[in-house]
């Protein structure tokens, strides 16, 4: 099958090798013109996954018309910042019965949608979603991943699951397409106070509450908007969870322990040279508990630390030692 995956990033990359591995035609799309350049020179991509070499098969170009011409499945793997611009701008090439299957994790900060919907708003073809506990340093070394696909259009998504399959990347259907990117998306604000434990020198007694109490309010906010708890029980859920929370692959985990060690949010985001979801996904988070009256102490004080200058030890202090309600 004919597949294109918009975005030459780690994520990208590592979905294109996988395609590539089930013996489909892979094209992958590069924004950046210089970017493309040296992929081609060196067949690899020295700023995200250096000594991963991309095959030859694979087709590299920065012309959204050629990348798409004969695209059945296209793959949205860009910053999240630019997955309603790159929606935009796929629109006008996309072939009629083309499925998108878009894998950025977050929410849309001015509109507070998820990405489905936000792509659903520019283009008329099925959106498919693919998310889970998936570290791109991981699937591109062949290490055993399990994730789910959902979509409002369930055959869409059985094709993508038959496509993306692989002995070591296993693709479960979930019929919960709101747990399934809400899930995604809530997780990067727990990752980033799972750093912040870490940067203030706490222990694992206290990772593991902040985790629990974590997906607690991700499954509190979740089902206020529609979703399933079972979903959240998961791989979408408490699976990306758990990865992104322990992992020193997560850049969000990585930008809560730069954030606690007294790094401004600038100086954060330099050091660590890619985009941290977790930060606009706490904004919109933050907008939709109070919308939805859901009470989420981990998001509010991640939000303090990071928009309001409060002190990020005082706020996970307070956070980890307040009044306990008799009940989880």
């Amino acid at each position: 099958m004919n597949v294109t995956v918009l975005g030459a990033g780690g994520w990208g990359l590592a979905l294109a090798l996988l395609l590539n591995d089930n013996r489909n035609d892979v094209t992958i799309w590069c924004f950046d013109e210089k970017e493309k350049e040296e992929i081609l020179l060196h067949r690899e991509n020295k700023r995200c996954f250096p000594g991963v070499k991309i095959p030859i098969e694979i087709y590299i170009t920065s012309d959204m018309s050629e990348a798409l011409a004969e695209a059945k499945i296209v793959v949205v793997a860009v910053p999240s910042f630019a997955v309603r611009s790159t929606a935009q701008n796929i629109a006008a090439y996309l072939l009629e019965d083309a499925v998108v299957v878009n894998v950025a994790k977050g929410l849309e900060p001015d509109t507070l949608r998820r990405f489905s919907e936000v792509i659903a708003e520019e283009i008329a073809n099925d959106v498919v979603v693919l998310s889970g506990p998936s570290h791109a340093e991981e699937v591109a070394r062949h290490m055993p991943t399990a994730v789910v696909v959902s979509s409002t259009n369930l055959e869409a998504a059985r094709v993508v699951q038959v496509v993306f399959t692989a002995p070591y990347f296993r693709v479960y259907l979930n019929e919960d397409i709101v747990g399934v990117e809400l899930g995604g998306a809530l997780k990067n604000i727990i990752a980033l106070a799972a750093g912040a434990i870490e940067g203030l020198g706490y222990g694992d007694n206290t990772k593991a509450a902040l985790m629990t109490r974590g997906i607690a309010e991700i499954s509190r906010l979740s089902v206020a908007m529609g979703a399933q708890i079972n979903t959240l029980n998961g791989l979408a859920g408490i699976g990306d969870l758990i990865v992104t929370c322990t992992s020193g692959h997560s850049r969000n985990r990585r930008a809560g322990e730069l954030i606690a060690q007294g790094f401004s949010l600038d100086e954060t985001i330099k050091k660590v040279n890619m985009v941290v979801e977790g930060i606009p996904a706490t904004k919109a988070a933050y907008q939709l508990s109070k919308k939805c009256g859901v009470e989420m102490p981990i998001t509010e004080a991640i939000y303090r630390s990071l928009f309001e200058d409060a002190s990020v030890r005082k706020e996970i202090k307070k956070l980890m030692c307040r009044d306990a309600k008799m009940e989880e």
